[in-house]
């Protein structure tokens, strides 16, 4: 939701905006990097989306139709459940918000579905709760990405930050485990239907052509314009790298 506050009107936020001009001003002699310029760029697009209308149109779920929000997964109040840690309601609508999002312009969205922790009962929490619903909206997502002329510019990347142990616990779950672990992309310039290196038969293990977080961020960052070669200065004024290691995964394209 991208409306202001109560109290904070379009004046109050033209004062801050003055403020912080003012005070980067006063940090202009430390621009040895021409790091600034770069920074206030950013700035100026934040503002614009706070300011303007096409971002906040888009939070507008109300204006989809319903054959729209219904392939999300998406239900009428008195039909849905009442939201638990996997609930259909809060899913669907955070998918279709990032394509609406998207569509206005926006550069970087993030969905965030949480409580994939399956320590517990693991198959069927997975079976019953979270792998239908991913599948509905994640496919949903992908095909109202492609009707809205989006895909081919929109890469899109689902990944958690590791993996699950190859052996259940005692309570019929698994644990975490940063050995092998998994991510699908979809969009952006990507052949879809691939499969991209390979685990030993349990899981435990990479087996043949392992690929790294590094590998996918530099996949990313290729699709974004960034120079994953280049460096930036931190405030103690060291060279940092933007991605110290990675390739891009070319079979992908």
């Amino acid at each position: 939701n991208l409306a202001p506050p109560d109290g904070i009107t379009v004046d109050r936020t033209d004062n801050r905006r003055g403020l912080l001009a003012g005070l980067d001003r006063m940090r202009r002699a430390a621009d040895y990097a021409a790091q600034v310029g770069a920074v206030d760029a950013f700035q100026q697009k934040a503002w614009d989306i706070l300011l303007g209308d096409a971002a906040r149109n888009a939070f507008d779920l109300d204006q989809e139709p319903d054959h729209v929000r219904q392939r999300y997964g998406f239900m009428p109040a008195y039909q849905a459940p009442t939201p638990d840690r996997c609930g259909v309601p809060a899913w669907s609508q955070r998918f279709l918000l990032a394509c609406r999002l998207v569509e206005a312009g926006v550069p970087l969205v993030t969905v965030d579905c949480r409580w994939w922790d399956t320590h517990v009962k693991g198959y069927e929490t997975m079976r019953d709760g979270f792998l239908p619903r991913w599948d509905q909206a994640w496919s949903a997502l992908l095909e109202d990405l492609a009707e809205r002329g989006l895909l081919e510019t929109t890469m899109v990347l689902a990944w958690g930050e590791f993996g699950r142990t190859p052996m259940v616990n005692s309570t019929g779950g698994r644990d975490h485990y940063p050995n092998v672990f998994s991510a699908a992309l979809a969009g952006g310039g990507i052949q879809g239907g691939r499969v991209v290196g390979e685990s030993d038969s349990k899981g435990a293990f990479p087996l043949n052509n392992p690929k790294t977080p590094q590998d996918v961020l530099a996949t990313v960052y290729r699709h974004l314009g960034v120079d994953t070669a280049a460096s930036y200065l931190d405030f103690s004024g060291r060279p940092v790298s933007v991605l110290p290691s990675g390739s891009v995964i070319g079979e992908l394209f």
